[in-house]
């Protein structure tokens, strides 16, 4: 692991065992709301979660899907957690470089609030191209900050104790996947919620 991935995993195993209730639990009940209204899921489908945490956001997809759904995070507290609440599901121990699951198996990829984390979002990128079957969907709920914002925080953000990595626009984040093989298939700006849509080719 890379001093990214050990900063995120010491802060969200602390957090783990009653991380709804934490400030980034409460944090990010809207991105996971936004993500329900959001993400299409047929009967059957497989439904990765990446940096899944303790599985809610799979939980809430769960109401009202049947799918076949898989989570990888981190944090094996997180992990431990959302077995706990998904016993239907399987998950992972794993970073988003190198993720545990066959080439072209999934049918819907899902990142909540977690991409401004990813060390190298460019290989994130390759591997969800690798994964993702033909036509495949990822939805990305992301935090959104004006270019302004972004000036003044990225260069300090990196430091952070709970492993941020870099907060990116829209734009930046559309054009990494379009030059990985995936076409846009929405942009929608809610509040601080930026929700990106791509379709692999």
């Amino acid at each position: 692991m890379n001093k990214y991935e050990i900063r995120s995993k010491n802060s969200y195993d602390k957090k783990a065992e009653n991380y709804d209730l934490t400030f980034d639990g409460k944090f990010t009940v809207k991105f996971k709301k936004i993500m329900c209204e959001t993400v299409c899921i047929n009967s059957d489908d497989t439904v990765v979660d990446i940096a899944c945490g303790n599985g809610r956001l799979l939980n809430m997809f769960a109401e009202k899907s049947d799918f076949h759904g898989y989570g990888v995070d981190i944090s094996d507290k997180m992990i431990e957690q959302a077995k706990k609440l998904n016993k239907n599901m399987e998950f992972y121990v794993a970073g988003c470089e190198k993720l545990p699951f066959e080439s072209e198996k999934v049918d819907v990829m899902t990142v909540c609030a977690a991409f401004h984390h990813f060390p190298n979002v460019e290989k994130f990128a390759e591997e969800a191209k690798r994964v993702l079957k033909k036509d495949g969907m990822l939805y990305i709920a992301e935090v959104y900050l004006p270019a302004f914002f972004r000036v003044i925080f990225n260069p300090f953000v990196k430091f952070s104790k709970a492993g941020d990595v870099k907060f990116y626009s829209p734009n930046e984040i559309v054009s990494l996947f379009e030059n990985n093989g995936f076409v846009r298939s929405g942009i929608e700006i809610i509040g601080k919620v930026q929700m990106i849509k791509m379709q692999k080719k």
